[in-house]
């Protein structure tokens, strides 16, 4: 490592949606912004999550001096249940941010104390040589926080997800002031949200959202079902008070929004009219048009409270004639078949659905065009690095850096692993460190590779072939068999002719082995694999797993 060199690290959230992280070093000292996670593709088939590979900071874990939250969504801060068995350091976030991971780390088993500091908005940390400013910002979650950090080489800006919210719902407005100061001041390095890098003009205020559930509200004339992230406390805030002024009663179903409301009412961040919220057992006691239902499954989620109500497969409440469903939420990129669906289903049960689509029931929580632009201005950093986003949001990005006039060569679009060095006055890609994913499959952690999801592909593609035989140990002579089992490749007893074919080649294949005397067994199971792989895709076009199996006697 250069002395007096600042090094920024990314381990994840560039190229891709989600699991941020960033690392930043300096000398013998290293900070960590968020931790997230992100949920799999259609390819990753049984894979519940993916969080970042953390390999660097586990072979530097004795100079990290903190991990610091930004906020409480998932792909801020959901690695951390998994990444803290590797790296137990300490934890700074705003108070909401804290809760939301203290409600994490409960669920989890393997993270026995984790030591957290509480922060706010305008309050400074000294960890090592960093000194860490907390600068409120606006966003889709309240107690979310940009970070100024102060280094050795220069000051540096980490915008984390934000939007310039005018009229935000908890009347907490971006810190313009801050920014403009740190820019005033000077700022080496500035890395800003990515997101709606793609978006031209303003990301609309949270303010248009409460004026379509206003009228959505006002028309209703049987319940009101509202689907939203969990996370979303602005929004449920909103569709508890526009209950409340309608005189509606609302029950919360799904369990991480009940998990979330609760953690928000506690920590003071979810004001509740007395008498607004009732248990979900007591929705029988109200006429219809007087019922607010807040619930999980925006995102058509399989097991979700409402796609098992557009199922009709919920144990307590089905949809009916009449009802308004809301889907407060646009789709994560890979999830809309998922909400299309479910959009679908609950049509077809006689519901009115009002979704992005076609109604203003949801507006982002990130940053368009004209707000990066108004962000680089106020800070006019001499470098800039585009983060949290897919490739084509970072290079939109930078192409809005150069607009204002920042110059190409101090534009650094990287990938995950990429090393940044920078002095007072110049940067630099310097390397690479092992960055990349790691996949979580039930309680397994890292155990699925790209080897077992391939297989994956191919058993849901084309399916499985099992040949089993019995061979006499001594002669070498077949006792039983060849018998063929096939699952997801061909119903035996419609294809006996296929299935008595590949019998024939595989008593052919025996009979020569015999013939040259070969007795490893791994050899004759690979010739057999082979040869019987050949003829399914000679005979079928497909390639279905093989799998022999010899018993020896």
């Amino acid at each position: 490592m250069k002395s007096g060199c600042l090094k920024i690290i990314p381990l994840g959230g560039l190229g891709e949606i989600g699991k941020n992280i960033m690392v930043l070093s300096y000398e013998d000292d290293i900070i960590v912004i968020d931790s997230g996670l992100m949920f799999p593709d259609d390819e990753m088939l049984g894979i519940d999550l993916v969080i970042p590979d953390v390999t660097y900071l586990a072979e530097h874990k004795k100079q990290i001096r903190a991990i610091i939250l930004t906020h409480g969504h998932e792909d801020h801060i959901g690695g951390l249940p998994y990444i803290l068995r590797e790296i137990n350091v300490p934890i700074y976030g705003t108070k909401l941010t804290l809760g939301l991971l203290e409600a994490k780390l409960k669920e989890s088993s393997y993270v026995d104390h984790v030591e957290t500091h509480c922060v706010s908005a305008g309050q400074t940390v000294k960890l090592g040589k960093f000194k860490v400013e907390f600068i409120r910002v606006s966003h889709s979650i309240a107690d979310v926080v940009a970070l100024g950090i102060r280094t050795p080489v220069g000051n540096i800006v980490h915008t984390g997800d934000f939007k310039l919210d005018q009229t935000p719902l908890n009347n907490q407005t971006t810190d313009y002031h801050k920014f403009a100061e740190l820019g005033k001041e000077g700022v080496l390095v500035l890395m800003s949200d990515s997101t709606n890098a793609e978006r031209p003009g303003y990301t609309l205020s949270e303010q248009v959202v409460a004026d379509t559930f206003d009228e959505t509200f006002r028309k209703a004339k049987e319940r009101i079902i509202i689907a939203s992230f969990a996370s979303n406390i602005h929004r449920i805030q909103l569709a508890i008070t526009t209950a409340a002024r309608y005189k509606r009663k609302a029950a919360v179903v799904g369990r991480s929004m009940v998990n979330v409301v609760n953690i928000a009412r506690e920590l003071g961040y979810l004001k509740v009219p007395e008498g607004t919220l009732i248990e979900l057992e007591e929705l029988m006691n109200y006429p219809k048009h007087k019922i607010v239902v807040l619930t999980t499954g925006s995102q058509g989620e399989p097991m979700s409270a409402l796609t098992r109500m557009a199922m009709c497969d919920h144990k307590r409440i089905e949809i009916i004639p009449g009802d308004t469903v809301i889907i407060s939420a646009s789709p994560i990129p890979g999830n809309e078949k998922m909400v299309h669906r479910t959009i679908d289903h609950l049509f077809r049960q006689g519901a009115q659905v009002i979704y992005e689509a076609v109604s203003g029931v949801h507006v982002s929580g990130h940053a368009s065009q004209e707000e990066l632009k108004l962000m680089l201005n106020l800070v006019k950093p001499k470098f800039f690095i585009p983060v949290h986003g897919e490739y084509r949001h970072l290079i939109k990005h930078a192409q809005l850096a150069e607009d204002v006039g920042i110059p190409r060569k101090n534009i650094f679009v990287v990938e995950n692993g990429q090393v940044l060095e920078f002095t007072r006055t110049q940067g630099a890609v310097a390397g690479r460190v092992t960055a990349g994913r790691v996949l979580v499959d039930g309680l397994g952690v890292g155990d699925v590779g790209n080897i077992v999801l391939r297989d994956r592909r191919q058993l849901s593609q084309d399916g499985l072939v099992i040949i089993v035989l019995t061979i006499n140990q001594d002669s070498g002579e077949v006792v039983a068999g060849p018998d063929i089992i096939s699952r997801g490749f061909v119903y035996v007893r419609e294809s006996e002719e296929l299935i008595e074919e590949a019998k024939e080649r595989v008593r052919s294949i025996l009979a020569l082995c015999e013939l040259q005397r070969t007795t490893e067994w791994a050899a004759i199971k690979s010739c057999v694999k082979e040869t019987v792989g050949k003829f399914f895709y000679e005979r079928t076009r497909r390639r279905p797993m093989i799998l022999p199996i010899v018993m020896n006697v």
